[in-house]
């Protein structure tokens, strides 16, 4: 099942991160959390993992109309962008924002989502 969407960029790893962050603050989204998954696994089970970051993202405005709207949503946030490397080649990916308005019964969300 596509529940996202990704793209490889010609960016390194750390590039990748930097401009993810440029382009969503861009867009009205700030970075609440960066999560390294690669470090996290490290310290907390000892395996390593290739590079994977998963970034926090939330743009208020648009959170606290989909709050209004359906209290639950809260679930469903902040939105995440993830930042991870695959086959030498840097990946990003994020959730279809369309997809909410199949997994939440409101069809209010639907001109959010958009």
């Amino acid at each position: 099942m596509q529940y996202g969407f990704s793209k490889t960029v010609d960016l390194s790893f750390e590039q990748t991160i930097e401009k993810v962050t440029e382009e969503l603050k861009k867009e009205g989204f700030g970075v609440l959390t960066t999560i390294d998954v690669k470090d996290t696994l490290k310290k907390k089970i000892d395996v390593d993992f290739k590079k994977y970051t998963i970034l926090g993202a939330c743009n208020p405005p648009i959170a606290h109309k989909a709050l209004q709207t359906e209290e639950e949503i809260g679930l469903l946030l902040p939105c995440n962008v993830i930042v991870y490397e695959k086959d030498d080649k840097t990946k990003v990916s994020m959730f279809d924002p369309m997809l909410m308005t199949k997994i939440v019964d409101n069809e209010k969300m639907e001109p959010i989502a958009k």
